[in-house]
């Protein structure tokens, strides 16, 4: 499509003496372009100079597509030598200003193309100018080691564009931000620091190249003081070099500024493998809230530097760093982008626009802000363009005289210039308060808090804990502590709501970031206040594992269980993108951790039961189970070849096989491999099959125990395995067949009706699974289960009695003794139930069991897994009420019904007794309904 054929829009010419020589110069364009240009002309004295010298180009330009213009123009640029550059960028870059000039005017092209033709313009001219330089030298023999061939890649010397240029929103006139290094790995250490000399005169060279004002104008101003330490450190740095600075003295701002590096000259793919090596930097692994309070810092510093404090009035407002400019909608995105693109990587874009849009669609900012920034931040650019066209200046600063601001708005088109001002102020103030209250919220409504007496010691203790060490630290916890007051002083037991807390922050290790997620997210001292007040592990755990309270705020975290296999990709997902064995061991941690302490909150806050938690547990237990084997097996199969034979399963034994684990469960497994005759692995380090499976047993439970940067994963049991602690860590599956079927006692028989894969190869486990099944009948003998349990009973009464009145699970007519009948019912039944309410029901459907009888035991069970349960969140210690406090009790009390400890203490008793009772009914029966067993 021609130019004319696309025009939407034309300024209003303000200096009629222009706007009539452009007529009589263009008379021979079509009207809608006549009107465009002289248009233009009467507003920019820079435009019209540029349209007079370049007549002859533009003209035949307006006739084609422009596209298609300016392709053509940025091949001719591409095509340049070295001796033709100084005159040719700057002939390009005239040309190119008027054309993208010209499109911007009519309405040709929207924002997001004008800045972005006039990025790719900037991109090409750097990079031609360091290819043509680098084949220079390189020709001259003075690039060592360098051959024609790598003048492709200039050598492996790159420039990051920085700012808007990395973002592609250069504007109208700006200058560009480069930071130039080159990759010293593809020079002799010996060379190093020749090569470095050459790099240094290359990026001089190209500075003076672009930066020169000539008879034939300059290409771009060119800065280089964005690279690290820019005062001592030379224009051109080794990446290593960089990443050490970065790595150790890196600071808030240069983070910042690295959200919109990109690679745009010279050797683009080691660019790219620099700042993927980089991203450790910009991206914090964790939500980093105490971004905030940096960029608002960055924000006064800026003001006050260019004295910029002050209401907004537009004569001599600066749109790009005065209240309510462009500056403001960049601080805010990038501000959230640094807060949450460590753990999210859609959010790491470079453009402000795209960065709003996938910050509204994560649920970072509400759509309607997004939506009007959006609409905001075009409209600014806009006015922004137009003050540079008009002498192509580098200015942000609206005319200090209303023959100027008009001038400005006759150049956007607007014939009112009165609604133009007006339309103009109200933009910059919503902007202003719409990020000013992200920064910096009002505290004026922070109500001041009278601490009850109990509470002014615990507080007075707190500026001396590790957590306000810094100066910092305690500049937050002071702005914080109005709010913080009022929510702990609203408890409904405020005393014990301080002591609680106190214990929370004493076990901190460090407080800017949270103390700054506080801040931003007032909602979470409550949770913490709620967490605290129940439970004393938890919050100890918290303290010392805050970083879990990112999820808390990710959008999803109240949301319903996403079920076992979801957590398995979503899990292996994860793994599947770190490339190093520790890197994964350390992100289950994390991971788990998180969904770990997601199922407590919500147990804590009654969003789910104790059944409910149990289940949830066991599925994360599981889904971390058979997603990290297939790491461990990988890791292991690297150094001794790939498993022996068919493979091996992971059995999940006791609550694991049953589904139901609490807060502070260990995990007992067993683990049996087939090596279907194959005597040895073929690797790198060979080993017997037995040996081989040996070791990777070792390595999974070393992967689940071993103390991490991110702690443990879960302490593993493996004593239900044949012949338990003086029997192989993992069985072949034909001495498990041969164990179980003529060598196992009959608890072991029981065990197995709890046994389930929750892990492994396929083949294997349905191999596994059929050979339980076809166990349990062969081994479905009542009396000699009744025999067995009553042995059992005996020892487990002598070998572990109740702990107190409290205990829920040893003793009898309690949650063990219930789960041993259950599991002789599954047996005698032959039943591949493996939860305690399915294998009851199975004992009812062979007639073993009573229907009456089986619901007592389980109506018995589930109230003391609700204890149990509740208890296991409150503390691994022995459970006793009076120390729980009136907040843990509470909780405590809330899934059983009870209205108190006493009642409580009686509900358990009286079940306990039925339980027992009954249990001691049915064993006393013998066989079904006092029948013979067969």
């Amino acid at each position: 499509m021609s130019f004319a054929s696309r025009l939407t829009r034309t300024p209003i010419a303000h200096d009629t003496d222009r706007a009539t020589e452009a007529a009589a110069r263009f008379a021979s364009q079509p009207p809608e372009v006549l009107a465009l240009l002289t248009g233009t002309a009467g507003c920019s004295p820079y435009l019209w100079a540029l349209m007079t010298r370049e007549a002859e180009w533009i003209e035949p330009a307006l006739a084609e597509d422009p596209d298609s213009a300016f392709a053509t123009l940025m091949a001719d640029v591409a095509t340049l030598p070295l001796e033709g550059l100084k005159t040719g960028l700057r002939v390009a870059k005239r040309r190119a200003a008027l054309l993208i000039a010209l499109a911007d005017l009519g309405g040709v092209w929207p924002l997001e193309r004008v800045t972005a033709a006039l990025t790719d313009f900037a991109d090409l001219c750097v990079d031609t100018t360091i290819k043509r330089l680098v084949a220079a030298e390189i020709a001259r023999g003075k690039l060592p080691g360098q051959t024609e061939d790598d003048a492709a890649t200039a050598g492996g010397m790159v420039a990051l564009a920085m700012g808007k240029q990395g973002a592609h929103e250069l504007n109208y006139s700006s200058d560009i931000d480069l930071i130039v290094l080159f990759d010293q790995d593809r020079f002799d250490e010996a060379d190093f620091h020749e090569a470095r000399s050459v790099f240094i005169k290359v990026t001089r060279r190209m500075t003076s190249l672009l930066s020169e004002l000539t008879g034939e104008g300059y290409v771009f101003r060119t800065d280089l003081r964005l690279r690290p330490d820019a005062s001592v450190t030379p224009v051109c740095m080794s990446m290593e070099a960089a990443e050490r600075y970065y790595e150790s003295l890196g600071r808030t701002w240069e983070r910042a500024a690295h959200i919109k590096a990109r690679p745009c000259a010279g050797d683009i793919q080691a660019g790219w493998d620099y700042l993927d090596r980089l991203r450790p930097f910009v991206w914090r692994k964790h939500l980093d809230f105490a971004a905030i309070q940096d960029a608002h810092d960055m924000r006064m510093r800026i003001r006050s530097h260019k004295g910029l404090h002050g209401p907004i009035t537009l004569p001599g407002h600066n749109m790009k760093l005065g209240r309510g400019g462009i500056r403001e909608i960049e601080f805010f995105t990038q501000t959230r982008q640094l807060i949450a693109g460590g753990r999210d990587p859609e959010l790491r874009v470079r453009g402000t626009l795209d960065g709003l849009a996938v910050l509204s669609a994560k649920g970072w900012i509400p759509s309607d802000v997004a939506q009007r920034l959006t609409e905001d931040y075009r409209a600014h650019r806009e006015v922004e363009h137009r003050l540079q066209m008009v002498n192509d200046a580098q200015t942000h600063v609206l005319p200090g005289t209303d023959d100027g601001l008009d001038r400005i708005a006759h150049f956007t088109g607007e014939g009112d210039v009165r609604q133009w001002r007006q339309t103009l102020t109200a933009r910059l103030t919503r902007v202003h308060e719409l990020t000013e209250d992200f920064f910096a919220p009002d505290k004026a409504d922070r109500e001041t808090v009278t601490l009850p007496k109990e509470a002014e010691s615990v507080v007075e203790a707190w500026p001396h804990y590790p957590c306000c060490r810094t100066a910092r630290a305690r500049e937050i916890l002071k702005r914080l502590k109005p709010d913080l007051f009022g929510r702990l002083s609203r408890a409904p037991r405020p005393v014990e709501a301080f002591v609680a807390f106190d214990g929370f922050l004493k076990g901190l290790p460090a407080g800017v970031q949270l103390f700054s997620l506080f801040e931003a997210n007032p909602h979470l001292i409550d949770l913490i206040i709620d967490i605290t007040s129940v439970s004393p592990d938890l919050a100890q755990y918290l303290s010392r594992n805050a970083r879990v309270l990112d999820v808390v705020i990710a959008g999803t975290f109240f949301e319903d269980w996403p079920g076992k296999a979801a957590l398995h990709d979503d899990l292996s997902k994860r793994l599947s993108a770190i490339g190093h064995y520790e890197g994964q061991l350390d992100a289950a941690r994390g991971w788990a951790k998180e969904w770990h302490f997601r199922i407590g909150v919500h147990f804590l806050r009654g969003l789910i039961d104790a059944e409910t938690a149990g289940a949830e547990y066991a599925d994360l237990a599981e889904a971390v189970l058979s997603a990290l084997w297939p790491v461990v097996v990988g890791n292991f199969a690297a150094k001794h070849g790939d498993p022996p034979g068919k493979g091996a399963v992971v059995l999940g034994m006791g609550s694991l096989g049953a589904g139901q684990l609490t807060a502070k469960s260990d995990l007992d497994l067993i683990v049996i491999y087939d090596a279907d005759g194959v005597e040895q692995s073929e690797g790198r380090r060979p080993l017997a099959s037995r040996t081989y499976y040996a070791r990777l047993t070792q390595a999974l439970v070393t992967a689940l125990t071993a103390a991490m940067s991110e702690g443990k994963l879960y302490e593993v049991d493996m004593r239900l395995r044949p012949s338990g602690n003086q029997g192989p860590v993992a069985t072949s599956i034909q001495s498990f067949r041969n164990y179980q079927l003529d060598e196992a006692w009959t608890w072991e028989h029981l065990a197995m009706t709890r046994a389930r894969p929750v892990a492994g190869d396929a083949a294997v486990t349905a191999e596994v699974e059929a050979f339980r099944r076809d166990l349990l009948r062969q081994k479905a003998d009542i009396e000699k289960t009744l025999s067995g349990i009553v042995d059992m009973r005996q020892r487990l009464a002598e070998a572990k009695p109740a702990k107190s009145a409290w205990d829920g699970k040893q003793g009898p007519g309690r949650g063990q003794d219930i789960e041993l009948i259950a599991s002789a019912a599954a047996l005698i039944a032959a039943s591949p139930a493996t939860s305690v309410p399915d294998q009851l029901a199975a004992g009812v459907a062979a007639g073993w069991l009573h229907p009456p009888e089986a619901d007592t035991l389980l109506e018995a069970y589930r109230l003391l897994r609700k204890v149990q349960g509740a208890a296991k969140l409150i503390s691994d210690r022995p459970l006793d009420p009076a120390t729980l406090g009136d907040s843990g009790l509470t909780f405590l009390l809330r899934g059983t019904g009870a209205e108190s400890a006493e009642a409580l203490e009686t509900l358990l008793n009286d079940a306990r007794a039925r339980a027992a009772g009954m249990i001691e009914t049915v064993i006393a029966r013998g066989p079904v309904g006092g029948q013979d067993a067969d």
